[in-house]
């Protein structure tokens, strides 16, 4: 009999789990039976008998036969973790593989469906005790019954329910970490405890592979970097026409002449944004003209932390020079718009996608210490300002962020270009899509031989 301690209360025996009555996963849209799928979206079984050559295909990764991988998300919105997720579906698929999603769902939900991935409805958003032991069945009998390969997990609360399916189908259990998880009680540390306990542990810097290493004394060689990779065709200033532009720019309630400051991210207070707006002050008390801070990203639904940013907003008259935009359809056309991108992070963030598009689209970033690390912005005093692709200052301290700001912009333009160009040709070396796909696929490999072999 199987036990697994965690935030499940009490130890959970694997035989009840299993023994539960067939359940079908919670949908929205539409009702999917997890023993039988959805045959509008399930890719032909008969793929499985296929054989992959490398002498037809040189440089691509090759297996005995392609995989199956359930890949596990809360939901599909529009985080680094979702980002992520819609990323290794897109690999997997474009590599002939089959990528099946368990998720909630949310916005990027068409990504998945051009893909031809099969996407299964279940809240495994869901922190209730009840609902993640159900979900630990659901995610069995969909190892079992699509013949996974491996379960790759992108979420702390559907992790624990992943981990009691790995366990009982005896399928390789993978988690990815985009960012580090805060740590207030011993409570907390056990519930983010579970992306530790992977077969393997993906995470996007070395930065976060050295925070998972020491904290959870987890063996480097259960560790890999896998940086997130950019879509470069996508984010091209080349392509970037003036009709959206200027269409972007309006939606800012902004002008050609304006210095357009643009962050980037989810309304939380780990992002800094308050950190962004009491730097707004200062640049606006030094006198500063024509500027504006551009927000964009979810809100946290009318959260409280969104309510006390448009409170200190209104409260240091603010309203002129702040710009909070939401969600935004085309982000290469609001990092074109941008003089700057910033990263105000207060809280470990592992490898930012933003980043990385920011610098793709030729626009030269600023970031906290905890924003990004050497590996994906070069900053002085690490390199010489002729390499730099941006600046870094120290999280959660303000006058900082403004310092570096009024140096950027201080700078002649043909040099923030250079800084921008830089950052570009940077982001082509290093995170391209075919060099992570690679990568992503050559781990996989590993392990489905290893499961294999076993």
């Amino acid at each position: 009999m199987l036990s697994v301690i965690g935030p499940f209360g009490p130890v959970l025996s694997a035989y009840s789990l299993v023994a539960q009555p067939a359940t079908r996963a919670s949908v929205r849209k539409e009702e999917v039976d997890v023993n039988s799928g959805s045959a509008a979206r399930r890719m032909d079984n008969s793929a499985h008998e296929l054989a992959f050559s490398s002498a037809q295909t040189p440089g691509v990764v090759t297996t005995l036969h392609p995989l199956t991988v359930l890949i596990v998300v809360p939901t599909l919105q529009a985080g680094a973790a979702e980002m992520g997720a819609v990323d290794l579906v897109r690999i997997l698929t474009s590599a002939g593989h089959r990528a099946i999603v368990i998720s909630r769902g949310g916005r990027l939900e068409p990504r998945v469906a051009a893909t031809g991935a099969e996407l299964i409805y279940a809240d495994v958003a869901s922190k209730n005790p009840a609902i993640m032991v159900r979900n630990a069945a659901i995610i069995s009998r969909i190892v079992r019954s699509r013949k996974c390969d491996i379960i790759h997990v992108h979420g702390r609360a559907p992790a624990w329910s992943a981990l009691v399916a790995s366990k009982l189908t005896r399928v390789p259990f993978v988690t990815s970490w985009y960012k580090g998880f805060r740590e207030q009680n011993s409570l907390k540390r056990l519930y983010n405890s579970v992306m530790a306990r992977g077969d393997r542990i993906f995470t996007v810097s070395d930065q976060l592979a050295e925070m998972i290493s020491e904290r959870y004394r987890v063996p480097s060689s259960r560790i890999d970097v896998v940086p997130t990779s950019v879509d470069l065709a996508l984010f091209d200033p080349a392509l970037m026409s003036p009709d959206r532009l200027e269409e972007t720019r309006r939606i800012f309630g902004v002008t050609a002449s304006d210095k357009v400051i643009l962050v980037v991210g989810r309304m939380l207070r780990r992002k800094g944004h308050h950190v962004a707006l009491q730097a707004a002050r200062r640049l606006k008390d030094m006198g500063l003209k024509d500027f504006a801070f551009v927000f964009v990203g979810e809100n946290g639904g009318g959260s409280r932390y969104a309510g006390e940013i448009w409170d200190q907003v209104l409260a240091n008259d603010l309203t002129d020079v702040i710009r909070l935009i939401g969600p935004v359809d085309d982000m290469p056309a609001a990092y074109a718009a941008a003089s700057v991108v910033v990263s105000a992070a207060i809280q470990a963030e592992g490898l930012q996608r933003m980043i990385l598009e920011a610098q793709a689209m030729e626009r030269p970033v600023v970031v906290s210490d905890l924003g990004a690390g050497p590996d994906a912005v070069l900053a002085p005093p690490i390199v010489s300002e002729d390499r730099m692709t941006g600046l870094r200052f120290s999280a959660g301290d303000d006058s900082a962020l403004a310092a570096a700001l009024i140096r950027l912009f201080s700078m002649p333009v043909a040099q923030q270009a250079a800084i921008g160009l830089r950052g570009r040709h940077w982001v082509i070396e290093h995170f391209s899509q075919p060099a992570v796909s690679d990568l992503t696929l050559r781990l996989y490999s590993g392990l489905a031989r290893g499961k294999t072999s076993a």
